[in-house]
């Protein structure tokens, strides 16, 4: 491949931006109109434009959602709270942690105390300015013995938090955290004035002002005139719409009634590439499809049972039927090649009828018959997902039930109630906030009730350890672990393909989650 042929394939896959894509054109001395690529129509574009109204088609919503950071679940949460809203930390588009609210940041020696400094003169929507006291409030939000909060297990290693004077904040951990400042860009920790009881008119610092909410169906967000961030949040007005089905969205799209959706139908996603007025932006990140089963509910609190419905799943054929190629076979842990510490030397659960027979057969439970949970609010696919499971399945004599469960309501009434049920994960930039989320014993979002002293004891100690080589030992056992003995089935990873009007515009679109990490909003722009 040539060097401009590579440059051309990692702009196109996002992995670099377009400034980046010309400095390196030019450093061969090439010029940038030496690439057809640029003259393609795909939505870059050096200089922001100003101004427009953005309308956007997503999966997700809910009539019962609100805009309480500590419940905070769905895609469509997830963008509106940073339409409105800001973090100390965000994550860029390249993974990294970068000053939001936090001016800067510093750590002592051993990573176990942070010392942040605040961005001055930062307003709220309503005129107050952003001190010491909103941070303490916001973060104390979730960290409560009374939390129900989806962050609480995160901020649980925090011992103190205090301020030293109205721009500085200390926190002290109860070990060593070198992430620390990734766990403060959660979308669980935005920064909203102190003494907030009621959430649900967005106020924050946000480049977005919401002047109607109707939970599930229809969000407009309206541009913040005193925006301290003065090169985003470019687009005048944003009418979000809840659209749910998936040729819904796309038909939107494609008659020009929204401008961006999110999870194009995988199915028909090449009839809307052959539009010379749309785009398909895909980003490979750390987003997965699971069948999460609990463990502590008969039968699967019996392990024999969990490695026959794992041997007994067809990856591939997932990943070719499910996700049409656009994604990658899962290892039944959610540690993307990507990402630092992925344990490369872990053997390829594949499908194997034998293997699945022979748990089958020593869990004692030949003749049992289970209830997969299912709905496209779980995933794009994962109705089909499910049936096609359920014929791999049965070749090792395992009988599975597809319950097709109503999309509206399916994240309160379906994921952590019931057993055995289909689940999507964004995934999270790092592997201590990934297993901290979701794994770890006493995390809210156990949604497999999994419970592993050794893989608790790992998880604390990894995080406090400073050396790289026996951290990365630390993971790998662990990942292990959750492939062998958790209640997770991870049959493949998805890429996040989006859809959107070749007039969006937008520089390196971040892979962590869909929408540049949901916040496509403030990044985005009309060319």
């Amino acid at each position: 491949m040539s060097d401009l042929k590579q440059l051309e394939f990692l702009l196109e896959s996002n992995k670099i931006s377009r400034r980046e894509f010309i400095t390196r054109v030019s450093a061969l001395g090439l010029t940038a109109v030496a690439s057809p690529f640029l003259l393609s129509g795909l939505g870059h574009a050096a200089t922001p434009q100003k101004g427009g109204r953005l309308k956007m088609g997503l999966l997700g919503g809910s009539t019962t959602d609100s805009l309480d950071p500590a419940a905070l679940t769905d895609t469509v949460q997830l963008n509106i709270n940073w339409q409105t809203r800001n973090a100390l930390v965000e994550v860029d588009a390249n993974g990294q942690p970068v000053p939001e609210l936090a001016e800067s940041w510093e750590a002592t020696p051993d990573a176990a105390q942070w010392t942040f400094n605040l961005r001055r003169g930062v307003e709220f929507h309503n005129g107050k300015t952003m001190d010491a006291e909103d941070v303490l409030f916001s973060l104390n939000h979730h960290r409560g013995e009374k939390s129900k909060s989806g962050g609480k297990t995160l901020l649980k290693q925090i011992k103190e938090i205090k301020k030293t004077d109205k721009n500085t904040v200390v926190i002290t951990l109860d070990g060593g955290n070198a992430d620390f400042p990734f766990i403060l860009s959660d979308y669980h920790f935005p920064i909203v004035p102190n003494g907030t009881t009621d959430f649900e008119d967005g106020m924050g610092t946000g480049g977005y002002i919401i002047s109607k909410n109707k939970p599930g169906v229809r969000i407009i967000t309206k541009k913040n005139p005193n925006y301290w961030k003065s090169g985003r949040a470019h687009f005048d007005e944003i009418e979000t719409l809840c659209i749910s089905d998936a040729n819904a969205r796309s038909t939107a799209l494609a008659t020009g009634k929204v401008d961006v959706i999110n999870r194009c139908d995988l199915k028909t996603v090449h009839l809307l590439e052959k539009s010379p007025k749309i785009q398909i932006i895909r980003t490979t990140g750390t987003m997965h499809y699971t069948f999460a089963m609990m463990t502590d509910v008969a039968p699967f609190n019996n392990r024999d049972f969990r490695l026959a419905l794992k041997y007994a799943i067809d990856r591939e054929e997932m990943v070719k039927k499910v996700l049409s190629g656009y994604g990658a076979v899962g290892n039944d842990h959610p540690i993307t090649p990507s990402m630092q510490f992925f344990d490369k030397s872990q053997h390829q659960r594949a499908y194997d009828i034998d293997k699945a027979k022979f748990h089958l057969e020593k869990s004692g439970l030949k003749n049992e018959s289970v209830k997969l949970h299912v709905a496209e609010a779980a995933f794009n696919g994962a109705v089909d997902a499910g049936i096609l499971y359920k014929e791999q399945a049965k070749k090792a004599g395992i009988n599975i039930d597809v319950v097709r469960e109503p999309d509206d309501g399916y994240w309160k009434a379906v994921w952590m109630k019931k057993p055995f049920c289909a689940v999507y994960w964004s995934g999270r930039p790092t592997v201590d906030w990934m297993y901290s989320l979701t794994y770890e014993s006493t995390t809210k979002w156990n949604d497999t009730h999994w419970k592993n002293n050794r893989f608790d004891t790992l998880l604390l100690e990894a995080r406090s350890e400073l050396d790289t080589a026996k951290r990365a030992a630390m993971y790998a056992e662990m990942q292990r672990l959750v492939s062998d003995d958790c209640g997770q089935i991870i049959p493949m990873f998805a890429d996040h393909v989006m859809g959107a009007s070749k007039k969006i515009a937008f520089d390196k679109v971040s892979g962590v989650r869909e929408l540049d990490d949901a916040r496509n909003a403030e990044r985005w722009w009309f060319s």
